[in-house]
Formats: structure tokens, C-alpha cells, sequence
């Protein structure tokens, strides 16, 4: 709650501070004493957008603070934490006002930005009037209204847990469809190009080999000749060595005789006869191999071509081909196991859109239940608050699928019988609109409430049984939360646990300034009195003062 307001240089008022406790406290004074300022400052430290004409004249810049107790669990107190400004329970925001237009924004003395300003103080204060702008008014408040006043928290969960699910696996798919689409424009040539490597099967190495063996082919028939020759003068009818094996025959005869003299000719032509016969062996090899069908190169040579046009439509070396060949079958494999996953996503988003719609109904039946329930109790408001021939109603209109359900809430008004209803904004008058507000921050305290309410002047234009009434529903909103209310009505400042009276006074020669004072139960009696009197206060209006202020005790 809002437990000090201090002011400096804004417009009438160059120095005041104010202390606030719970329950109702209301704010009197004549006509033009500065209530409105008061306000207007205090929005002023809440984020409202700020003017250089509410600097007092003379001064350069004007300064509001409000200091506020909350529960350690409080959203303000999240929303500050979230934007990394330490709190302890508490929070202090401070506004100040340059003469020039500008302005600076402070919580708990960091320096923020008025946009981050608004985001704390948007559930820590409602201010309620005939021209505010901070009220319930906003029809996309009215759907988050009725789900808290019917504790509808779970089902809430579940549809924005159910949609998230949906929009995450829509996503998904969607992502999924791009990429098969692809895979798809891309699947013939995948499948083309992959059947072609396939049937050409091409080995590591295997260009260097057809290349190497091609070049052995074209070359044998030059040097086959000259290979016969060799052979014939080593091995053939040329050969030496039938001579040279009679030769060392007839040695070997004579070896007994003299072994010094024939065994080292002996062995020496033993070794010239195995020479030979290695030579003959592979001249006879080298024959071979030279000695090639043609249809084998011709072969090679189609190989290798084959090989090469796979190469240059592919821009790919040959022996990279292989591993070609094996990443479009992967690709192909991923195209395939694409095709089952979108079949599996397909089916996964529409069991999710299925559970999304089942939560959202289920939401929505609860809502409508809420809705007749606050329906019932807001209109038996109405009759005390001179609204009797008024109705209110909460029309429910279905919209598209969102995270908070698929239902358009707005709060809807018929002020007089017979007239056509139509949302609350357009169709209540500033008064009605604030007894409207008054009617339904009752019925909802009970199921949550910012802190502090403010209700400015709501009392307008009505007196008697109709202020009473009033007073009684702001005493009883007081009972719950801190309630701060301007008004003209005794009935309902007899009904304040605090009273503060507004005035101006003359700070200078030339200048006046509006002072706040509280006040004690004397000069509480006295007030009221004044409220009823008017300028002279008489002994009767004291004494009705105090029979106001004793029955509301």
C-alpha cells in the first residue's frame, strides 16, 4: 500500500508530504483548493505523462515521490525485480518534472525509463474517476477480471501449457514442410545422380590404375619387338646356353682331375646359366604382359572416359565420386526419414490443436459461469448507487485461438430500461461510469485488487441515501485494501478511518499554496460539518456530523 507521497514544486504546492495508512482515507476541500493537483501529481509518480506546466512557477523542475509496502510475493515487486532494481518489500518511485517538458523516473532511486516506470506501477495502484484513464475501462482487462474473480487460474494453465504445445509443434512443422519441400525439388536429381554413380561404381585409385594401364598398352607394341629379340638371343634358338651348359658339363668331367683349375669357371658358369635362365623367365613375363587384346584397351578407354564425364558433371575428382555417390543416398535416406517425421509432426499438431480446443472449451464453459456469477452480484450493487434501473453484463464472443483461450470478454452496460446495451466505456455517463467501477472493484476485491485504489470525486452529482451507499461500499473495499477517495460527500468522509483536508494558503505575498492537513476527530466532526453547512457552520450541522460519523462507527 501507499504509505508516504511527498511533493515538491507542482503547480499550487511547493512542499508537502503526506502519511498513509490502510483502510479508507478520504481527501476534502472546496472547489479548486488543489485535489485535482494532488491527483495529478500522484499519477504523475506512476508514470503519467509528464507536462512542464506542472512545475510551479518560478521553480526549474518539481519533484513527486511515493513510497509503497508490498508483500514480498507482489507483482510490482516481480516486475522491478525483473528489470534488475533491487526492492526489499518496498518500493519508492520518484518523478521529476522539468520545466522544459522533460522528465526522469527513478525506482528505489535507479534511474528507469517512464515505459519501465508504468510496467512496476501498473498493478500496484487502479485510480477510478469520471476521466481517468487508469480504470477498469480497458475491455482487454475484462477477460483477466473475470478469471480471477472465478479462481479459473488452472484451466487458464492448462490452455496456455495446451497452446504453447500447438504453436510449438505448428512451428515445427511448418519448419519441417520447408525443408522436405526442398528435399522434394531436389529428389529426382538426388535420385538420377545417385541410380548413375551406383551403376558406374567407381573404386579409390581406380582412375590411376585404368590411366597407368592404358599407358602400358599403348607402349607394348613398341617395345614388344625388341623384347622377342632379347628373348630369342637369351632363351630361343640363339640361346648360348646349350653351348655354354655342354661346356660346363664337360668341366664338371674334368673337376676330379684338377679342382683348383676347373671349380671356380665351373661355378662361375653356373651362375651366367641361372642369369640367363632368370633373364629368359622375364623376357618371357614382359611378353605376356605385352602381348594384350585389343579389345582390352578399348575397354580401359571407355572406362576412363566413363569415369572422367562422371567427374566433370559432377565437378567432382573421380576418386571423390565414391563418397559422392554415399552422400546422395544419405541425402536421399534423409528424405525419406523427413517424410516420416512430418507424417508424425502432422499427427502430433493436430492431437495438440485437438487438446488446445478441449482446454480452451473447458475455459470457456468456466468463464461463462463466472461471468453470470459477477453478473448477479455486481447488478445487486447497482439499486443503492441510484443505478436501479440499470443492467450489467459481460458479453463473451468467441475470437481466434490465443494462449488465454478463444473467448473476447467486455463488460457491458444498459443504463436505463429498454435501451440498447453497449460496452461500459461507450454507454456510461462520467458518473455512472464510476459507480459502474465502484459496483465492480467490490464484488472483485474479494478475488484480488491492486493495493491502493483511488476514487476521485465518484460521488458527483449525488447525495443523501445514494452517497451513503457509497461510502459503505468504499468502507467495505477499505476493510480489504487501501482505499484513497476525493469526494464532497460527508456521508461518505463520516465513513474515513483517515481524513485529510486540502486548503489553500498564502505562502508569500503575491503567491498562495495548497497545504494537506490530517485531522484529528474534532477537527474531523468539524469538516464534516462544513460539508453539510456550507461556509457557516452551525451548531445543527455539527451535531448531524457527529450522528454521520457516530453511525458509521
Amino acid at each position: 500500500m501507499l504509505v508516504q507521497l511527498s511533493i515538491r514544486n507542482i503547480v499550487l504546492i511547493d512542499r508537502l508530504d503526506m502519511s498513509f495508512s490502510g483502510g479508507l482515507s478520504v481527501l476534502t476541500g472546496e472547489t479548486g483548493a488543489g485535489k485535482s493537483i494532488l491527483l495529478d501529481s500522484f499519477s504523475l509518480a506512476l508514470g503519467a505523462r509528464g507536462d512542464g506546466s506542472l512545475v510551479r512557477e518560478g521553480e526549474a523542475q518539481g519533484q513527486v515521490t511515493a513510497a509503497f509496502d508490498l508483500t514480498p510475493d507482489h507483482p510490482a515487486l516481480k516486475a522491478a525485480n525483473a528489470q534488475d532494481i533491487e526492492t526489499d518489500g518496498s518500493l519508492i518511485l520518484r518523478r521529476v518534472q522539468l520545466a522544459d517538458g522533460r522528465t526522469r523516473a527513478f525506482v528505489n532511486d535507479q534511474r528507469v525509463t517512464s515505459q519501465a516506470l508504468r510496467l512496476v506501477t501498473r498493478e500496484l495502484v487502479e485510480i477510478h474517476g469520471q476521466h481517468d484513464d487508469r480504470a477498469m475501462v480497458d475491455s482487454t482487462t475484462h477477460r483477466a477480471l473475470i478469471d480471477a474473480y472465478g479462481g479459473l487460474e488452472p484451466q487458464l494453465r492448462r490452455a496456455r501449457a495446451a497452446h504453447v504445445r500447438w504453436r510449438d509443434l505448428s512451428a515445427e512443422k511448418a519448419r519441417e514442410e520447408i525443408r522436405i519441400a526442398k528435399a522434394r525439388a531436389d529428389a529426382d536429381y538426388l535420385r538420377h545422380a545417385f541410380a548413375e554413380l551406383d551403376k558406374l561404381s567407381p573404386e579409390p585409385g581406380e582412375e590411376e590404375a585404368l590411366a597407368a594401364r592404358r599407358t602400358l598398352m599403348m607402349q607394348s607394341e613398341k617395345v614388344a619387338a625388341d623384347l622377342r629379340d632379347a628373348y630369342e638371343s637369351v632363351a630361343g634358338d640363339h640361346s648360348p646356353m646349350s653351348a655354354l651348359s655342354a661346356a660346363l658339363r664337360r668341366l664338371q668331367r674334368r673337376e676330379a682331375q684338377a679342382p683348383q683349375l676347373i671349380e671356380p669357371p665351373a661355378q662361375a658358369l653356373d651362375a651366367v646359366l641361372t642369369a640367363l635362365d632368370l633373364a629368359g623367365e622375364a623376357l618371357a613375363q614382359a611378353l605376356r604382359e605385352a602381348d594384350y587384346d585389343p579389345r582390352e584397351l578399348e575397354q580401359v578407354e571407355e572406362r576412363l572416359f566413363a569415369l572422367r564425364a562422371a567427374s566433370r558433371k559432377y565437378t567432382a575428382p573421380v576418386d571423390a565420386l565414391p563418397k559422392l555417390a554415399e552422400n546422395f543416398a544419405t541425402a536421399l535416406g534423409e528424405l525419406d526419414a523427413g517424410e516420416a517425421r512430418l507424417e508424425g509432426l502432422t499427427r502430433d499438431v493436430a492431437l495438440a490443436e485437438a487438446d488446445y480446443g478441449k482446454a480452451a472449451k473447458e475455459l470457456s464453459a468456466a468463464r461463462k459461469t463466472a461471468a453470470s456469477a459477477l453478473d448477479r452480484a455486481v447488478n445487486a450493487e447497482l439499486a443503492p448507487l441510484k443505478l436501479e434501473g440499470a443492467l450489467f453484463s459481460t458479453a463473451i464472443c468467441p475470437e481466434a485461438a490465443a494462449p488465454e483461450g478463444i473467448d473476447a470478454v467486455e463488460f457491458w452496460v444498459q443504463t436505463n430500461p429498454g435501451t440498447r446495451p453497449g460496452p461500459l466505456l461507450k454507454i456510461a455517463s462520467g458518473g455512472e461510469l464510476a459507480r459502474f467501477m465502484l459496483a465492480l472493484k467490490v464484488v472483485l476485491a474479494e478475488r484480488g485488487s491492486a493495493p491502493t485504489l483511488v476514487f476521485d470525486e465518484i460521488d458527483t452529482g449525488v447525495g443523501g441515501a445514494v452517497a451513503d451507499a457509497i461510502g459503505q461500499r468504499l468502507e467495505r473495499l477499505g476493510r480489504r485494501v487501501q482505499v484513497l477517495a476525493v469526494t464532497h460527500a460527508p456521508q461518505v468522509a463520516a465513513k474515513a478511518e483517515s481524513h485529510f483536508r486540502i486548503a489553500k494558503d498564502a505562502a508569500e505575498p503575491g503567491r498562495v499554496a495548497t497545504r494537506v492537513t490530517a485531522l484529528a476527530a474534532e477537527a474531523r466532526r468539524e469538516e464534516v460539518a462544513r460539508m453539510l453547512a456550507g461556509a457557516t457552520i452551525t451548531n445543527e450541522a455539527r451535531a448531524a456530523a457527529a450522528k454521520l460519523m457516530q453511525r458509521a462507527k
